[in-house]
């Protein structure tokens, strides 16, 4: 099958956003595999005085859990998908959240400026036509010294992680998703998996855009493998 990219990604992402809370929940570990991608950042104490951009923010696990470990930062939420969007900032938000609609690759256009001390990206890079632009606009957005955190689907590159992976969708995940009427976004969801960056392919993308303390760290249970957790910084400024 061809990958959703763009208006027709958005578009499927839409649709989906009024079950999408429903599947993630059924998926074990979704949503404290955010909060230990959001702790694996290293930020100090409870956030205060740092600045956070949630990229991809769909409806607001990411951005939930950035609220958890770091409760008194302020963060904007993006995305690109109005009906994602709409979903996340209808939630009870404690503390300074603010919901923007772009596309990752337009993010001035839609007063998104920096710095930033970290960025969080969940699930989103496998998703864009140009991961190399995103990453290179993400640095630019950071403070020297700035974090990046990137929650992804990025398999290890052994034939196992691939056979549970497509196990896991064909089994599981698209014949309830089709029931619901987003079979296309989930076999995109399945695809887009098998053809993206493996984990080290990944991890040297990141190194490549000029980031550095590059790490890929594996999430457990049965997951481990499948998604990975990308931590770098931008340098610091040169003295």
């Amino acid at each position: 099958m061809t990958l959703l990219r763009d208006e027709d990604l958005t578009a499927a992402f839409d649709h989906a956003s009024r079950s999408y809370d429903a599947l993630t929940a059924a998926n074990p570990g979704y949503r404290a595999h955010l909060r230990r991608s959001v702790r694996r950042l290293g930020l100090p104490g409870d956030g205060a005085g740092l600045r956070l951009l949630d990229l991809g923010c769909g409806t607001g696990a990411s951005t939930a859990a950035l609220r958890a470990a770091l409760p008194a930062a302020r963060i904007t939420a993006v995305d690109a998908s109005a009906g994602m969007l709409r979903r996340a900032a209808a939630k009870p938000w404690a503390g300074a959240v603010t919901f923007v609609r772009a596309p990752a690759e337009r993010l001035a256009e839609a007063g998104v400026t920096g710095p930033f001390d970290a960025v969080f990206a969940a699930y989103l890079l496998r998703n864009v036509s140009d991961p190399d632009a995103v990453l290179a606009g993400v640095r630019d957005l950071l403070a020297p010294g700035g974090r990046l955190g990137v929650h992804e689907y990025a398999l290890s590159g052994r034939r196992a992680d691939r056979a549970v992976w497509t196990a896991v969708c064909r089994g599981l995940v698209q014949p309830v998703a089709s029931v619901l009427g987003d079979g296309r976004l989930y076999r995109h969801l399945w695809r887009s998996v098998l053809e993206f960056d493996t984990a080290d392919r990944f991890a040297a993308r990141v190194r490549a855009a000029g980031f550095t303390h590059v790490r890929a760290l594996p999430l457990p249970g049965w997951q481990t493998g499948i998604a990975h957790t990308f931590v770098a910084r931008r340098p610091e400024a040169a003295r």
